[in-house]
């Protein structure tokens, strides 16, 4: 692969009834691959360039999960859409979707030879409403792209710029040092943890008496994410559980014409980030794919 020589910039992309199910057990943000699979495609619709789309940087602006609870006590339920009724006039069976309306702006890293990028350079206006044109026609982690704001191409050496550009917005990094530190400190009092309980520790809040007799008001909370940030769990990808099938080899398959698998999902640890804290090494703060074996991840490792 070429070295990164510029970033695309999409700027404030509002995206409606994207796939707020990022997996079996997380909701909310949609699942990195579907951004990764959005930045592919585009690429694809711009193959005649010889450019390639290497990673992709997820900043959220605002995401707004379509969903409902008849009161504070509750749990929460997806709105559901109301399919058409059949021929014979009975109801559609309801197949359960998470659906959210987000706000997000993705860099795309851009590589190439040397003049190919030259020439994109040149003509980065052309470029850029291509670029425009071809993600209006698209879908984006499963959802309609409403309307959206510059699209830019930035030199390798403006990252102070696409910094400022994202504000105000969160940006998504790998956490996966938090887990594993979280984790080896629960082993420390029960060494039969592992990651998953290091997931759910995450997600718990403890509330506990200052002392045996404590009243109502002398107990307080307790988190392991308190002093580490905004952490949240991710799927990075999937795992595969048997040998993959030649193409053709499996029935009912949405694509025969390419090999397959049966996959299961893999957790991390996520960490929202403002973009003025990103790391001086801006290259780790993309997402790329990554197979190792029988994983296919999704993984922020360094270009």
């Amino acid at each position: 692969m070429s070295p990164v020589s510029h970033y695309l910039l999409l700027n404030n992309l509002e995206i409606e009834g994207a796939n707020t199910i990022s997996s079996p057990i997380t909701y909310g943000f949609p699942a990195i691959t579907g951004f990764l699979g959005a930045m592919h495609a585009l690429n694809r619709r711009l193959a005649d360039t010889e450019l390639e789309f290497s990673g992709v940087l997820v900043a959220c602006h605002e995401c707004h999960v379509q969903r409902f609870r008849p009161h504070t006590y509750a749990d929460y339920s997806f709105n559901q859409s109301r399919n058409p009724i059949k021929k014979d006039g009975k109801t559609a069976s309801i197949i359960e979707e998470g659906r959210a309306h987000i706000t997000v702006s993705l860099v795309i890293e851009i590589s190439g030879k040397p003049r190919v990028t030259r020439e994109i350079r040149d003509s980065a206006e052309a470029f850029t409403q291509r670029c425009r044109e071809a993600l209006m026609q698209q879908r984006v982690a499963g959802g309609s792209v409403h309307k959206m704001g510059e699209v830019q191409l930035f030199d390798r050496s403006e990252v102070g710029e696409i910094q400022r550009a994202l504000l105000p917005a969160f940006v998504l990094m790998d956490a996966r040092q938090d887990l594993i530190s979280i984790t080896e400190a629960l082993q420390q009092q029960s060494p039969q943890a592992t990651e998953l309980d290091g997931l759910i520790e995450v997600a718990t809040l403890h509330q506990e008496p200052d002392h045996p007799k404590a009243l109502i008001d002398q107990w307080h909370g307790r988190s392991v994410k308190t002093g580490r940030g905004w952490l949240v769990p991710i799927s990075i990808g999937f795992q595969g559980l048997v040998a993959p099938f030649a193409a053709g080899e499996l029935e009912h398959s949405r694509n025969p014409e390419y090999p397959s698998r049966y996959v299961e999902a893999l957790y991390s640890l996520g960490k929202w980030v403002f973009p003025q804290r990103l790391p001086d090494d801006f290259s780790q703060c993309f997402w790329r794919y990554s197979q190792q074996d029988n994983l296919y991840l999704t993984l922020q490792t360094c270009a």
